[in-house]
C-alpha cells in the first residue's frame, strides 16, 4: 500500500448551502479565504455550495412541475408528421414500381 496517499490536514469546516442557508459542520480538507461564527462561537472556514441535499429536489421531494403537456402535444405531432412523411414516400415509391410496370416496350422489329 502506498504511504501519504490520504492527506492528513483535515479540519472542521462549515459547508453553507446558497438556495437555502443550511449549514453543515464537518471536517475537511477543502480550503477558504471566507470564515463564519458557529454555533458554539467558534470561527471556521466557510464553504459555499450551491446544491445540497436540504436544496436539491431529489432529497426535499418538491420536485419542480414542467411543461409535460406541452412536450407531449410536440412529439405527437413531430410523430404524426414522420408517419406521413414515410406514408408519401412509401406511396411515391409503389406509384412508380406500378408506372415502371405498366410502361409497355417498345417492339423491336425480327429481321
Amino acid at each position: 500500500m502506498k504511504k501519504d496517499l490520504h492527506p492528513d490536514n483535515y479540519r472542521f469546516v462549515v459547508f453553507e448551502d446558497l438556495n437555502n442557508g443550511w449549514r453543515l459542520l464537518t471536517k475537511s480538507t477543502a480550503s477558504s479565504e471566507e470564515t463564519t461564527k458557529w454555533d458554539d462561537g467558534n470561527e471556521y472556514p466557510l464553504i459555499k455550495i450551491h446544491v445540497s441535499s436540504a436544496s436539491h429536489p431529489f432529497f426535499t421531494g418538491e420536485e419542480k412541475i414542467l411543461d409535460i403537456e406541452g412536450r407531449v402535444d410536440k412529439f405527437r405531432a413531430r410523430t404524426a408528421a414522420a408517419n406521413e412523411a414515410r406514408e408519401k414516400r412509401t406511396n411515391a415509391a409503389k406509384k412508380q414500381a406500378r408506372r415502371k410496370a405498366n410502361k409497355v416496350e417498345p417492339k423491336t422489329a425480327k429481321a
